[in-house]
Order: structure tokens, then sequence, then C-alpha cells
């Protein structure tokens, strides 16, 4: 059984479940910062995409670090509709760093994680880039676009068959980012992408590997 630390972290007045694999016999410190979907439709650590995602990165002993945004599972606080929420995923890197002094950490979003979770990849210059897996720009608006702008490198994962981070409109959205970018398009997969999780978590191993 791999070795999983149950953690919480402390953001000011509000604790963080989190749960952390620490890579054994790593000398370069890294570690993928995952952020899940919408607390208020159901959203947690615990997803199925942020499962699989967290699994794999395991298997290929790669630290990770997973955590409940505030107001969900064992987090406490209350739900923000953003700006909480996004100082949450800084004091995770804010502990990644600084607690297990972490020198690289890439984030990896998945909806409503996705625009949270990337809106801070310019917080750190220890943050390397990141993975959005269905952005949802249309849904979310405009600021989380204008604070996931970075020069760093960029995954963006879409299902084509997704309407909530509408597949239509996907090309368009991504065309406004600065390079290094690059996207991948699974056919046939929605926004929950149910039974495409081991093509979206081997995405996110291949490209965090070529970062390392």
């Amino acid at each position: 059984m791999p070795d999983i630390q149950q953690l919480l972290i402390t953001n000011n007045d509000v604790g963080l479940e989190a749960e952390y694999f620490p890579a054994k016999n790593d000398t370069i410190r890294t570690t993928t910062l995952i952020c899940h979907p919408h607390p208020q439709f159901g959203g947690d650590m615990y997803n199925n995409v942020v499962s699989r995602i967290f699994k794999t990165l395991i298997n290929h002993n790669l630290a990770t670090l997973r955590f409940n945004f505030r107001g969900v599972g064992k987090s406490t606080g209350h739900h923000t509709d953003g700006q909480g929420e996004i100082s949450d995923v800084k004091a995770c890197i804010d502990f990644l760093t600084n607690n297990l002094n972490i020198d690289s950490i890439l984030i990896c979003g998945y909806s409503y994680g996705a625009a949270i979770g990337c809106s801070a990849v310019n917080y750190s210059q220890n943050i390397i880039g990141f993975v959005a897996i269905s952005f949802p720009w249309d849904f979310m608006g405009i600021t989380y676009k204008k604070n996931s702008q970075t020069n760093k490198p960029k995954l963006f994962i879409q299902g084509n068959k997704d309407n909530i981070a509408h597949f239509d409109n996907f090309l368009e959205h991504y065309d406004d980012y600065d390079t290094p970018k690059e996207y991948k398009i699974i056919d046939g997969a929605d926004h929950f992408y149910w039974g495409y999780e081991k093509q979206v978590a081997e995405l996110v191993y291949r490209f965090y590997s070529t970062l390392l």
C-alpha cells in the first residue's frame, strides 16, 4: 500500500483536509497539486477524475497532494465563490514550499478546480506550469482566464462532448493563451469523463514527465 499521509493544512482560520504521497527517493523535490471540481455540485478530492490522477501519479512514484477546498469534507470554513478558494490553493503551495521543501509544483485542476487552481499559476516561482481539465471559461467568467495567463507550460484537456465547459468554444479560449501551450481532445468524453479517467490521468502523467 502507498504511504499516503493525512494532513490538515492551515489557511488563516480555515483548516484544509488533504492527502499527500511523498515520493520515495525523490531528489528532484517535485509535486503535483490537484484541485477538485465545484463543491456546490458535489465536487471533492475523491472525485473520479481527481482520484484516477492521484492514483496514476502515485503508481509512477511521483509526489502528489490533493485537498478539499474550504467547507468540503473535513475542511472547515464556507464556500466563497472563488477568492477564498484561490487562497486555499496558495496555502497548499506555501505548505509544500515551506513545510515540505518542495521546489517544483505542477498545478492540475479539473473543471472548477482548473479555474481556481490555474489562477494561482503565477503566485510562486516554484510553480512550473499547469494542467487544466475542462476549464469552464464560459461558466466561471473572464477573470479566471486573465488570472491563469502565464508563460509557463500549459496543457489543456477537453472532451469533445462537453456541454458544460463547452467544446464548441474551446479553441477560441485556448487561442487567447500565451505559449508554451498544448491541448488534447478526448473523443467521446463529456464533462464528467466517466470511462475516460485512465486516459485523462495518462495525459497528465506524460505532460508532467516532460517537465521533470
